[in-house]
């Protein structure tokens, strides 16, 4: 099992600022992710996606906002469960939370933050017949470890970024990488369908556009692909079908966790420490609701900030902590490295 002072449940931006600040605290954190990757939306649907409203940053694209979340987080040395969705939870008597993904690993803590951006996120799975039987088998909807194609025939369906960066990864991999659209434009950055396009007439890759896979082929695994163009259809043998079409977002296990819900999303207390109905479980970000409530990463910042300070009281009952400021007070990461403004650069208060 595995134990923590304060469990993240979503790894977006805002999940990823709750492990800056619970490190201020000297409080350890680990979260949970059903994504195989921290960023949440910002990773899985728009990296390319500028951002103008983070304080400091006139334009910063999405994908970089996380980079440099994730550098910021570094001193504090989280712990991550990826590619699991949070399942259940249960308190025992000692007030102590056990979630458990659905894939059985536990986790144990007194304080429950949910970061979870507009819920866990599923595959949007194409209707092919059969997808369902050939999942684990050769399907896949994630691409964990890009070791596991190595010297396999892939075909991957999509037009989007995850599409194109999986082909551009894999084609270096993979025996053969197959790119199918049903489109011959893409929503992908333009560098990216470039280095497609040129993949495709160096003859690396295989792109088929304007065509759909309509049938999926094998007995005990993935055999063959069966592919409809405008060129007629054809049988292409592959080892793996990867269909990246984005993802929904859903509150899933967690609508069924006794906490007060409305419209899809937790209902908080704002005018303390967006607590929510039960003690110890926070909620910040755009899952969370309460009047006036805005869906910003700024505002989750915010949120996660005050969330914080409540949960170290119920971490550390009765234990005053007095908050400093960083330029003061500097960051003093769990190696014991510390970062430290310099007398002459602080600003006068």
């Amino acid at each position: 099992m595995i134990q923590t002072d304060v469990l993240i449940i979503g790894a977006g931006p805002v999940g990823l600022f709750t492990v800056f600040e619970a490190g201020l605290l000297k409080l350890k954190s680990h979260l949970i992710d059903a994504l195989p990757y921290p960023g949440g939306q910002c990773s899985e649907i728009y990296p390319k996606k500028p951002i103008f409203d983070i304080p400091a940053y006139p334009e910063v694209l999405a994908g970089d906002l996380v980079n440099n979340l994730l550098k910021q987080i570094e001193p504090f040395q989280p712990n991550y469960t990826l590619g699991e969705r949070a399942e259940t939870i249960e308190k025992d008597e000692e007030g102590f939370f056990t979630v458990s993904t659905q894939e059985g690993t536990q986790h144990r803590s007194k304080v429950v933050i949910i970061a979870g951006g507009l819920g866990s996120f599923e595959p949007r799975k194409p209707p092919i017949p059969d997808l369902s039987y050939f999942e684990n088998k050769g399907v896949d909807y994630f691409v964990k470890d890009p070791e596991k194609y190595r010297n396999k025939k892939v075909l991957i369906s999509g037009g989007g970024d995850s599409a194109l960066d999986w082909t551009i990864q894999l084609s270096s991999i993979a025996e053969k990488v197959t790119l199918i659209h049903r489109r011959n434009e893409f929503r992908g950055a333009l560098d990216s369908v470039e280095k497609v396009r040129q993949l495709a007439k160096s003859g690396i890759i295989t792109l088929i556009t304007n065509a759909e896979v309509k049938q999926l082929i094998g007995t005990d695994s993935l055999e063959q692909i069966g592919v409809r163009s405008l060129e007629g259809d054809q049988l292409l043998t592959s080892d793996y079908f990867i269909p990246l079409f984005g993802l929904l977002p859903k509150l899933g296990p967690i609508a069924n966790w006794g906490l007060e819900i409305e419209k899809n999303a937790i209902k908080v207390d704002n005018a303390l420490d967006y607590s929510t109905n039960v003690k110890g479980i926070y909620a910040v970000g755009d899952v969370n609701t309460y009047p006036g409530k805005l869906k910003l990463i700024l505002s989750g910042f915010h949120e996660t900030t005050l969330a914080l300070q409540s949960a170290y009281q119920i971490i550390n009952p009765g234990k005053r902590h007095t908050m400093k400021y960083t330029t003061v007070n500097g960051i003093t990461g769990f190696d014991g490295s510390k970062k430290e403004a310099k007398k002459s650069e602080l600003l006068s208060i």
